[in-house]
């Protein structure tokens, strides 16, 4: 029997466990990435451990999220990460440089090889083969320290591609028809493996786009076959000496398969607020917009700027729309300002932002009260652009930049004849914004600089025999992690100050969330189904850490945001019977006896609403390490144990 691609780069890592699905295996790392946002707590997190150099093959910090320097807490943090890199080994990709995914892609990325990273769309790595895989800070700063990182090893989903694009359908349009289908929890303990036909009809960045949104599915990852497009992609980068064939086997195996004819496909948006909840721009033609933004990690690339450069040439944006563009790198701004498509864009009266996250993460572009704002981003999360009521789509750079011109949703199909743009055969290559480490010989020379913003994080305790707490707060299903700890322009420069930070902890849910926590001293929350999804931002569990939470209690948790409370010392448990769900209020008294002796003794927790009255029973399906994890007080006292 075969092999799929994921199952062949996975076995070529794999340093512990078996490759048997549904169980937790240990993979080596060869890369990691973080960004600003969570960079700061993984470099306090690398430091504590002792280790001296990072001992992956590369590791690079970006500065692309909090590049608004409103007060002195980023210019802070920036300095503080790149002092840490140029200490320890890492590499440090200056602000202005680019988004993290689109310059790894451009500049690092390796296909067969693994990458984990502190951003949840780490996975854009797979547009060139890559096991590229999202991960909380302390996972990377553990992979940094030569430990191992750990998953479930995951099921395989073939989505088999044939026949073409249609003139002005997107690879946005694919990701959206896949996130349709499966939903944002239908990837969860799965890999999405791209392959057929159609697959050799998509250049890198388009199949960057699709892995890039992969994680909207709560997938693992996705990932493409590194093939000749790969090669001259790589080619073009300077870089055609890292690149070789990957494929699956002929004969492999996949545990489900999902047929899609990209001649078939229609140009599609995400209605607010959930990237599956999807429509044709049919559906939704001649409804009035109020701004349009184009960039992030999704869809920023050379591809994508040329097309709506092309779009807009000649052209004035409509009088009732805001239009911002943000080049997803130094290297793509720089080829737009060189070819005369920069000058286009401006000229029909686009805002050209920095090359950085900017609105995607709510730093900047809010739209106006109620404001319909079309974006070529990968979330649409009730509040997550920093207007509370913002109603946000998701759609492709071609429908963006249309609907820009005429002020309401436009098919772009409308617009006759597609414009005929290819990669070029070089891109312009100007690494002078990335700073490479000093010598293991001149690290002693280095200092750390820490401005007053940045505390230490939360220390977390060793689990208690009993937790005996209150309620302090309950949700409902699909609260994502901009739910638990938001971002935006006002939050996220306490990134790196988690007392400060936790004052906005569920503010979304409820803004007595905070007061009352620290009242309680230590309290339960309780859940939903998918509980956690969207953005690996380890801050949605170090707040709740801090303020006391012992237990998150739902019907399901997203991948990597259950890691994250594990990592924490926070005990992450599902219901058995979701009925008990509804019989739990916020408040109620609950208490789950010998915690630690029940998780040892089995995946059955029982557990009691002492206010109702009732028990329960709870599931613990951890894995050994996972139980000694949580025995510790989480991932950094556990390693400290076991180094």
């Amino acid at each position: 029997m075969g092999m799929t691609l994921t199952e062949k780069i996975l076995s070529a890592h794999l340093v512990e466990g078996e490759p048997v699905k549904g169980t937790e295996i240990g993979i080596k790392i060869d890369q990691t990435l973080t960004q600003d946002a969570t960079g700061t707590m993984a470099y306090l997190e690398f430091e504590a451990m002792g280790v001296p150099r990072v001992k992956t093959e590369r590791s690079v910090a970006y500065i692309d999220h909090n590049t608004l320097q409103s007060g002195f807490e980023n210019a802070d943090d920036h300095r503080f990460i790149g002092s840490v890199a140029k200490k320890h080994g890492i590499y440090f990709s200056r602000p202005g440089n680019g988004i993290c995914h689109q310059v790894h892609l451009e500049r690092f990325g390796i296909p067969g090889k693994t990458l984990i990273g502190s951003d949840s769309h780490t996975p854009t790595g797979g547009g060139i083969g890559m096991i590229a895989i999202g991960a909380g800070g302390m996972d990377v700063a553990v992979a940094m320290g030569g430990g191992t990182y750990y998953i479930t090893c995951p099921k395989v989903v073939k989505v088999n591609l044939t026949g073409k694009l249609q003139p002005w359908v997107a690879a946005k349009d694919v990701i959206l028809e896949v996130l349709k289908r499966l939903t944002v929890k239908g990837g969860v303990g799965k890999v999405i493996e791209y392959t057929g036909e159609g697959v050799k009809t998509l250049s890198v960045p388009e199949r960057a786009t699709i892995t890039n949104m992969g994680a909207e599915l709560g997938a693992t990852t996705s990932i493409f076959p590194s093939d000749e497009v790969t090669r001259e992609f790589l080619k073009a980068q300077g870089r055609e000496e890292v690149w070789t064939e990957l494929k699956p086997d002929a004969d492999a195996v996949y545990d489900e398969t999902v047929e899609i004819n990209l001649s078939e496909l229609v140009p599609l948006a995400a209605c607010p607020h959930s990237p599956d909840n999807v429509k044709s721009i049919e559906e939704l033609a001649g409804q009035k917009i109020d701004q349009v933004c184009i960039g992030s990690c999704t869809n920023s690339s050379l591809l994508d700027m040329m097309k709506v450069a092309y779009i807009l040439k000649g052209k004035t944006v409509h009088p009732d729309v805001s239009l911002a563009i943000a080049p997803g790198s130094k290297q793509v701004l720089n080829m737009l300002a060189n070819n005369g498509a920069l000058a286009i864009m401006i000229d029909a009266g686009a805002r050209i932002l920095e090359s950085a996250c900017g609105p995607c993460i709510g730093m900047g572009q809010s739209p106006n009260s109620k404001g319909i704002s079309l974006r070529t981003f990968n979330r649409n999360f009730e509040g997550r652009s920093g207007t509370k009521d913002g109603q946000i789509y998701l759609v492709s750079p071609e429908t963006a930049a249309v609907s820009a011109l005429t002020g309401v949703f436009t098919d772009p199909r409308t617009l006759g004849a597609a414009a005929d743009i290819t990669l070029p055969e070089k891109f312009t290559v100007n690494d002078n914004m990335i700073v490479p480490p000093v010598s293991a010989e001149d690290m002693d020379s280095v200092e750390v600089l820490r401005g007053p913003n940045i505390k230490p994080f939360p220390v977390s305790e060793p689990l208690a025999e009993t937790i005996d707490a209150k309620v302090s707060l309950k949700v409902g299903d699909n609260i994502t992690t901009d739910h638990i700890m938001p971002a935006g322009a006002k939050i996220l420069p306490l990134r790196s100050n988690i007392p400060k930070i936790s004052e906005y902890c569920f503010a979304v849910c409820d803004e007595k969330f905070h007061d009352r926590a620290l009242e309680m001293g230590k309290s339960v929350l309780i859940g939903g189904s998918n509980y956690g999804q969207g953005s690996s931002r380890e801050h949605a569990a170090l707040a709740p850490l801090y303020l006391g939470v012992k237990a998150v209690i739902t019907k399901s948790f997203a991948r990597i945001h259950m890691a994250n409370l594990i990592n924490a010392g926070i005990v992450p448990l599902t219901f058995i019977n979701e009925a008990d769900y509804d019989k739990i209020d916020q408040t109620d008294e609950i208490k789950i006896e010998n915690i630690g002796k029940q998780i040892a003794a089995g995946n059955v927790i029982k557990a009691t609403d002492v206010t109702k009255g009732f028990d329960f029973e709870l599931n613990a399906d951890f894995s050994d390490r996972q139980k000694e994890m949580l025995y510790a007080g989480g991932l950094l006292n556990y390693t400290k144990q076991n180094a």
